[in-house]
C-alpha cells in the first residue's frame, strides 16, 4: 500500500501552540494540521509521472485453492528485496494475509511505468516458478480468508479497530488485491491539468474503473452476487475512512476536513513499554483526529508525525498523497493490469481523452461522493444501464488517445484488446469466473 510517487519531503513543522506546558517539539494545533494536511496532500506540478502497485494472491501452481507455505515463498522472495533484485527499480512488500505488492518505480510517462513494471513483473514470476507459486490477480481471494501472517502493532491494531464494525476489515486486510495507480495532482491553473479539476474528474471516473475492471465475484468458492467484492468489502470494513470524500469543494479543505473527522485506526506508542510488554497501538474507541487535536485523549498531543502516520491509514477510493493514488480498481488476471493502469492514465492525462471522459460521465457528477454510486458499480459492473455507457465511452477515449499517441504499443494493444472482449460488449473480466463468457 506503500506509494511511488514520492518527492520532496512535507514542510517544516509548525511552531507550538503557545502558552503553558511546553508541548512535544512537532505537536500540532487543530488550525496547523488542517493546514497541513492540505499543504502535503496536493503538491501542484505539470502532470507527468505514472506509478503502479500491483497486489497478487499467491498459490500453489498445482492447487490454486492452496497457500503457498510462507517459508517457502520467504525463500523465492529474498533475492528480490535486495538493492538491486528488481531491474525496474520497483520494490517488493507483503500484505497482511500473505499477498505480494509490486510498487513500480515512477515513470516519466505512461509507456515508461509499463515497461518498469513490466519488467519486474517478469523478474518476480520467474522466482516463484521454482517454489511451485503463481500469482492470481483476483480482486478478492476466491477460495477462503488466509490467515494474518505479518506480526506488527500496526496490523494488530487495525484488526481490533476493524473488528468494531463487523468481519470486513479482516477480509479486506487478508484477502484483497487491487491494481492501484498513481499519477500526478497536477499544476495549480483552473484548467484540465489542474489538481482541482482532476480531482474532480477522477472521482466521477472511479465508480466507472470500478465497473470497468470489476474482477471478484466469487468468495469461499461461490458467486456473491457482486462483479466487485471487494469493493463491497473496502465500503464495509469501515465507512468513515473507505467511503469517497466529497469532491465538489476545494480539494484541500474537504480532504483536511476528511481526514479530520476520520477515527484513528492506530495509536503508536513505544516498544517494549515501561514493564517490557510489546508495544500495544490500539487507539481509543471513535477518537478522531480532531477529537485527538482538542485534547480530548490525554496520553499526549498528536505531532505532525502522528498526523502522517494517520493519513497512511486512510482508505478512500482516491488517497491524495501529494499525488493521486487510486484504489478501486481490483487486481487483474494475467497482463490485465497494463489496461487498467493505461485506461485510468489516458483518461487523467490525455487532455483529448480527458475531455471525453468529462463528457461521457457528466450524468455521473451529483452522485461522485455518494457511496451507493460505487456500490452499484461493484454490484453491476459494466451492466448497469446508467454506468455501462460510460464504460464504452471512457475506455473507447483512452483507447482512441493511445492510437495517436503510442499505437501498437503495450498500452495501446492492452486496451484494444480490453475494449474488444469486455468494454464494448457490456462485460468485466468478473464475467469470466462467472461464465458469462
Amino acid at each position: 500500500m506503500d506509494a511511488v510517487l514520492r518527492d520532496a519531503g512535507p514542510p517544516a513543522p509548525p511552531p507550538g501552540r503557545g502558552s503553558g506546558p511546553p508541548d512535544p517539539p512537532d505537536a500540532l494545533s487543530e488550525a496547523q494540521a488542517a493546514a497541513y494536511i492540505g499543504g502535503i496532500c496536493f503538491k501542484t506540478g505539470p502532470p507527468r509521472r505514472v506509478g503502479v502497485e500491483l497486489e497478487w494472491h499467491v498459490r500453489d501452481r498445482e492447487d490454486p485453492a492452496r497457500a503457498v507455505p510462507a517459508e517457502r515463498l520467504d525463500a523465492a522472495l529474498a533475492p528480490l528485496l535486495a538493492p538491486g533484485g528488481l531491474p525496474g527499480g520497483g520494490r517488493l512488500t507483503r500484505e497482511p494475509g500473505g499477498q505480494v505488492e509490486l510498487s513500480s518505480a515512477p515513470g516519466e510517462s505512461l509507456s515508461d511505468c509499463v515497461r518498469l513494471a513490466a519488467a519486474d513483473l517478469a523478474v518476480l514470476r520467474d522466482a516463484l516458478a521454482p517454489a511451485g507459486a503463481v500469482l492470481h490477480g483476483h480482486g478478492l481471494n476466491p477460495f477462503h480468508t488466509p490467515p494474518r501472517v505479518l506480526d506488527h502493532p500496526r496490523y494488530r491494531a487495525m484488526e481490533a479497530h476493524f473488528d468494531r464494525h463487523g468481519p470486513w476489515g479482516r477480509v479486506m486486510m487478508r484477502s484483497t488485491a487491487a491494481v492501484q495507480v498513481s499519477l500526478d495532482a497536477g499544476d495549480d491553473g483552473p484548467g484540465p491539468t489542474g489538481y482541482r479539476e482532476r480531482w474532480r474528474l477522477v472521482h466521477r471516473l472511479g465508480p466507472v474503473l470500478v465497473a470497468a475492471f470489476a474482477n471478484s465475484p466469487l468468495w469461499r468458492g461461490r458467486p456473491t452476487g457482486w462483479a466487485s467484492t471487494r469493493q463491497r468489502v473496502w465500503a464495509r470494513a469501515d465507512p468513515d475512512r473507505t467511503r469517497p470524500p466529497h469532491a465538489a469543494g476545494p480539494p484541500r479543505a474537504e480532504w483536511a476536513r476528511y481526514a479530520l473527522d476520520a477515527p484513528l485506526l492506530c495509536l503508536r506508542r513505544p516498544s517494549p513499554g515501561p514493564r517490557g510488554e510489546e508495544a500495544d497501538w490500539t487507539a481509543p474507541p471513535r477518537l478522531t483526529l480532531r477529537d485527538w487535536l482538542r485534547g480530548r485523549h490525554s496520553e499526549r498531543p498528536p505531532t505532525r508525525a502522528d498526523v502522517d502516520y494517520h493519513l497512511s491509514t486512510l482508505f478512500p477510493p482516491v488517497r491524495p498523497r501529494g499525488w493521486l493514488e487510486l484504489r478501486m480498481i481490483d487486481a487483474q488476471p494475467g497482463d490485465g493490469w497494463i489496461a487498467a493502469l493505461a485506461v485510468a492514465a489516458t483518461l487523467l492525462d490525455d487532455p483529448r481523452a480527458a475531455a471525453a471522459a468529462s463528457a461521457a460521465t457528466e450524468p455521473l457528477a451529483p452522485l461522485a461522493h455518494d457511496p451507493g454510486l460505487w456500490l452499484r458499480a461493484a454490484r453491476n459492473g459494466p451492466a448497469d444501464p446508467l454506468l455501462g455507457p460510460a464504460v464504452r465511452a471512457c475506455v473507447a477515449a483512452a483507447e482512441s488517445a493511445l492510437a495517436d499517441s503510442a499505437a501498437d504499443g503495450p498500452a495501446h494493444r492492452a486496451v484494444a484488446e480490453f475494449a474488444e472482449r469486455y468494454a464494448d460488449r457490456g462485460r468485466c473480466p468478473a464475467d469470466v469466473h462467472r461464465g458469462a463468457l
